[in-house]
């Protein structure tokens, strides 16, 4: 398993549990079995349970061993720039995306989104709405809009699947980074329409805007989450004074 054994053991466990292998409250293995699994000694296994207590994933009980507390968070990186069918697939959940909203729209129609890309009043934008259901529920309301000049020929299909893999490996266009917000909103007609009636009836909802290469400013993006299955993960180390 190479030098770090505890990091490959933590990243298996860690996938058996957002798959669902381990339920929430379903108590891990015994250390000394995980030990035999694994054929490694216990306090490696204990690192490895320690991650994941410190990810959140697990509880580490006394005398009940390790319980899993991790509820299905819609765990997704704000760090990273990633398109929503890499983060399924690094999570291993399967969503299903319906395209609500495939049409072209002028700037002078959205003047916040006008604004943020530095658009004059008739550049033209696709507007797209997207819903990605988990288990016949709707998680998240994905709303872009995508600069027609930049993304051409989007289609629904396109839409369903992945519109960066169509941006970067049919148009050979390099998408670079993104600034992005994070605010907790209460449910406006909209999120009432897909989500439902969900108590408390808030989003935590990430407001970004994406560039390529070049820095050319061509996608901005509004996604919403329930507040109740979102959490926002990060890493920050205090630099030495």
């Amino acid at each position: 398993m190479g030098q770090q054994k505890f990091i490959t053991i933590y990243e298996a466990l860690k996938a058996d549990i957002l798959q669902g292998h381990y339920g929430y409250r379903e108590q891990l293995p015994s250390e000394p079995s995980l030990a035999n699994t694994y054929d490694v000694s216990r306090e490696t296994v204990r690192k490895a349970l320690n991650m994941l207590s410190n990810d959140g994933k697990i509880q580490k009980i006394k005398g009940k061993g390790s319980v899993v507390i991790y509820q299905g968070m819609t765990e997704f990186p704000l760090a990273d720039l990633r398109s929503f069918k890499e983060v399924q697939a690094e999570l291993g959940r399967t969503y299903d995306t319906e395209v609500k909203v495939l049409e072209i729209v002028k700037a002078l129609d959205v003047p916040t989104v006008k604004h943020a890309l530095d658009l004059t009043a008739e550049q033209q934008l696709w507007h797209v709405v997207r819903l990605r259901h988990y288990e016949h529920n709707t998680k998240i309301i994905d709303e872009d809009y995508f600069l027609t000049e930049i993304v051409p020929n989007l289609t629904e299909a396109i839409a369903r699947d992945s519109i960066y893999d169509y941006i970067e490996h049919n148009l050979g266009r390099k998408i670079s980074y993104s600034n992005k917000t994070i605010t907790f909103e209460p449910f406006s007609d909209q999120e009432y329409q897909y989500f439902g009636e969900i108590n408390p009836p808030y989003t935590a909802t990430v407001r970004g805007v994406v560039y390529l290469e070049n820095t050319t400013k061509f996608q901005y993006n509004i996604s919403k989450h329930l507040a109740t299955e979102f959490q926002f993960n990060d890493f920050s180390r205090r630099r030495p004074e």
